[in-house]
């Protein structure tokens, strides 16, 4: 299509290159009305995943006693979860900050489980039903419980390939986490859908209305139920009465009775490309030029990340909204085929290395 990818040339972009050029996820069938972003972010967002999905909550506690939710992603056919398929791979997916599964996050698991993926679904503390066990959130990129999520991931299917892909703002999380974590990550491979590189900016400049009032209510919704452990901490009036999700944030991790910190220095310990030099993984980010949530994509878009990095790849459209990409075919989302489809291309480009250089495959 009109797809543009960006990176620094290598045998893997090569690889990646010859594969999602064969793939008929790029090719035809786009969404009548290109031009209104805004629509297909809204259609993508309301729509239902079909069919609905069976899923099966499992808590995981963390070393200070706080608890995250795994949501094992086991069809519309009642299957036991997150147990089958030894060998293969887990892919797990990672909502946006405020914590919201969409149709379409639930749409990609359904449709990485018909390909013999073992989806599951990371709910950060207090998100999406997850009990709040101790008076503590996730600031925005900081990885510490999607970290013991991924050991634990790895214990329970050792031999399995692990794999993760982010939506929207969620995806600060995951590109911190590769920062961080660097050639220790436990991932084979990650996918980022319209992610956002620079928090900090993002935050400032504010969303348009449509997008942005939603969410504040979302999260609002979400940590009222807290109010009585949050009280202790922060100040529940100010941040229930909070007009934008910048100063819903600065309440909540800034303005903090215990541990009181500055907005810029709250952003040096959370900016998600913070390390990003130090990532040892592949990573697809599937972005929109005319993204509304995003921003510009001149200003948003870390170009020279993708130039430097063998490790950033860019796969830029011009049309397709925040997280929407619509289509007219089965499946509605054309990005959530082009991911499951770069995950196959590394997958055989890792095992033809293997081959060629005589590796053992790591235990």
């Amino acid at each position: 299509g009109h797809c543009q990818l960006l990176c620094k040339p290598s045998a893997l972009a090569q690889h990646l290159v010859r594969s999602l050029g064969r793939s008929a996820a790029l090719r035809g069938g786009r969404w009548p009305w290109p031009r209104w972003p805004q629509l297909q972010m809204l259609w993508q967002l309301l729509q239902p995943p079909e069919p609905e999905p069976v899923v099966a909550r499992e808590l995981l506690q963390l070393p200070d006693a706080g608890v995250v939710a795994l949501d094992w992603l086991v069809g519309p056919w009642g299957a036991a979860g997150g147990g089958g398929g030894v060998s293969s791979s887990v892919l797990l997916l990672i909502p946006n900050a405020a914590g919201k599964v969409t149709g379409g996050l639930l749409q990609l698991g359904l449709r990485a489980l018909e390909r013999g993926f073992i989806p599951v679904i990371f709910n950060r503390r207090g998100h999406n039903g997850c009990p709040l066990i101790t008076p503590r959130l996730q600031p925005f990129g900081d990885p510490g419980d999607l970290r013991e999520a991924v050991t634990y991931l790895r214990c329970r299917h050792p031999s399995a390939s692990l794999l993760a892909v982010s939506e929207g703002s969620g995806s600060g999380l995951l590109l911190a986490y590769l920062g961080e974590s660097g050639s220790s990550s436990r991932l084979a491979a990650a996918a980022c859908l319209s992610p956002i590189f620079r928090g900090r900016d993002w935050f400032e400049a504010g969303m348009p209305w449509l997008y942005e009032w939603p969410l504040l209510l979302h999260l609002k919704q979400g940590l009222s139920r807290y109010a009585g452990a949050l009280a202790e901490v922060v100040d529940m009036d100010r941040l229930l009465g909070s007009r934008s999700l910048r100063e819903l944030e600065e309440t909540l991790f800034c303005r903090t009775r215990n541990r009181p910190t500055s907005w810029e220095c709250y952003w040096e310990r959370n900016e998600p490309l913070r390390d990003a030099d130090e990532a040892a993984v592949p990573v697809l980010c599937l972005c929109s030029a005319d993204d509304p949530v995003r921003g510009p994509p001149g200003q948003s878009l870390p170009r020279e990340l993708f130039r430097s990095s063998p490790y950033f790849f860019l796969l830029l459209t011009p049309h397709g909204g925040h997280c929407g990409f619509p289509r007219r075919r089965p499946g509605r989302c054309w990005a959530h085929e082009a991911v499951l489809e770069y995950f196959k291309a590394m997958g055989e480009f890792l095992r033809t290395e293997e081959r060629r250089k005589g590796l053992p495959r790591p235990r």
